[in-house]
């Protein structure tokens, strides 16, 4: 049902998503949904911000391991969202992107559990940054600047249907990260 309802909120919004769409993609009766979130589709959607984010920190993770080339590991982390963007035929990208967008400035509960989910994200790039000889205090920057480049990057390839923004973005994450390693 959390897999359901990440992928619906993801592709078609949260208000887009109701409770009987994410039973019928679950292949579950609707009324199951409140056995296991008596929440609603408020905890649900909580569920799947940190289901989601769970799964994207593992593939960060995967594109930086410990002792990688950071400067490699970062343009090949751009062409493996193109890849995978390209791959779902521009519906995908960011797991819970769309789901904050719309809920940010109305849903504490949301908006925060997408806080928390970002900030893991930030966290291994910052880490593995550290390990490559960044100061602290430049790794969070460097984190931060890759995470704002890939979800623009994102958000542009989705709008003109090609990959090339994420490329264009993954060279400039790159050169940033390299420059920030000079230092």
């Amino acid at each position: 049902m959390i897999e359901a309802a990440l992928e619906l909120f993801s592709q078609q919004g949260y208000a887009a998503t109701g409770i009987k769409d994410i039973a019928a993609a679950a292949s579950a009766p609707h009324a199951t949904l409140y056995y296991w979130f008596p929440g609603g589709k408020r905890e649900l959607g909580v569920a799947a911000i940190v289901h989601g984010g769970a799964r994207y920190r593992a593939q960060l993770e995967a594109c930086y391991p410990p002792d990688v080339d950071v400067v490699d590991a970062t343009v090949s982390s751009f062409a493996k969202v193109a890849s995978l963007l390209e791959a779902s035929s521009y519906a995908g990208g960011c797991p819970i992107a769309m789901l904050v967008l719309e809920v940010a400035s109305s849903d504490d509960g949301l908006r925060n559990a997408a806080a928390e989910v970002f900030e893991t994200w930030i966290e291994v790039m910052e880490q593995r940054f550290i390990g490559a000889g960044m100061s602290a205090e430049l790794a969070r920057q460097a984190a931060v600047e890759i995470f704002c480049l890939i979800e623009g990057a994102i958000l542009l390839s989705r709008s003109i249907r090609s990959p090339a923004p994420l490329h264009i973005a993954g060279q400039a994450a790159a050169n940033a990260v390299a420059a920030k390693l000079a230092i």
